[in-house]
């Protein structure tokens, strides 16, 4: 008696999503005839035709529907039952704690999270997002594992020395403006093109580095302050100043603003750095790989 077998089901699920037992075959990296065999036992099983053949390629019968639904459920339930075995196997399971500063955790952070993530699935990452004086006091203390941090011009002289550290991007500075700036337009602009902006700049709690206007500008006119990015990106798209931004945070630059670069030889910049304790675990390491494979597409970006 024929019975369903999953390599049948696989090319029948194949040849419904392709309309043709030649692409089946081409996409499966089965010979013509293979496909053929395993579709006639598959209707052999189901008591009936599964396709119609056509000039045009192939249509399922009410029969065949049935089965690929099925099919697609089965098929479904077997890739997650494999994703979950392999979370048993590796050893890269449990809880990841990274932290990172806002800027970073835009876009950075959360493409390394994916992508540690998609190799390891029973690895867990959560992310804590705070000041680089917080993330450091939560990383000597074992709250963190991972910590990602800003350093450089403007920024207090952080004690790093027991630490691991590794740099990740060494970023340009750039400043964002309402699309219907008179600016939008420009691929670079001045220090002096700035001197009469109202900026928009950051807020925080007292002794918390924040993003202030231009750095190198005397006597910049603020007009508003906002604790977080979205907040202050909105406050630019509304018309109401420009605020600055690290390229590193591009990607997840909103619609109604645009970025400008600033030509400025004062402004000696910034650097992310990627920061663990002296003997980090096999877990902190990969998302340290992560996080610098990542890192590295930004920049080619």
């Amino acid at each position: 008696m024929a019975e369903f077998t999953l390599a049948g089901l696989r090319v029948i699920h194949q040849v419904a999503a392709s309309g043709s037992f030649t692409r089946a075959a081409e996409t499966l990296g089965y010979t013509q005839s293979a496909v053929s065999r395993q579709v006639a036992a598959m209707e052999a099983a189901a008591g009936g035709p599964v396709f119609e053949r056509g000039h045009r390629g192939v249509a399922l019968t009410p029969a065949g529907q049935v089965l690929v639904r099925r099919a697609t459920e089965i098929l479904a339930d077997l890739a997650a039952t494999e994703l979950e075995l392999a979370g048993l196997r590796d050893r890269l399971a449990g809880r990841l704690a990274v932290g990172s500063y806002p800027t970073a955790a835009m876009a950075l952070v959360p493409r390394a999270m994916a992508q540690v993530t998609s190799g390891h699935p029973g690895l867990a990452v959560v992310l804590e997002e705070a000041s680089t004086p917080a993330l450091l006091r939560r990383l000597r203390t074992g709250r963190l594992d991972v910590a990602v941090i800003g350093v450089g011009h403007g920024l207090p002289d952080y004690d790093l020395g027991e630490l691991r550290q590794a740099a990740l991007l060494r970023g340009e500075l750039l400043v964002v403006v309402p699309d219907t700036h008179r600016f939008a337009d420009q691929d670079r602009v001045t220090v002096a093109d700035l001197a009469h902006e109202q900026w928009i700049v950051g807020d925080g709690a007292a002794g918390e580095p924040q993003f202030g206007a231009w750095p190198t500008l005397t006597d910049p006119r603020i007009a508003h302050t906002a604790r977080g990015w979205p907040t202050r990106l909105g406050l630019v798209a509304a018309g109401l100043g420009l605020t600055v931004l690290p390229d590193l945070a591009l990607p997840a630059l909103p619609a109604g603003v645009r970025a400008v670069a600033v030509t400025d030889g004062h402004w000696p910049g910034r650097a992310t750095v990627v920061v663990t304790r002296p003997r980090p675990s096999a877990q902190a390491e990969a998302m340290v790989t992560a996080l610098r494979e990542q890192a590295a597409s930004l920049r080619t970006a």
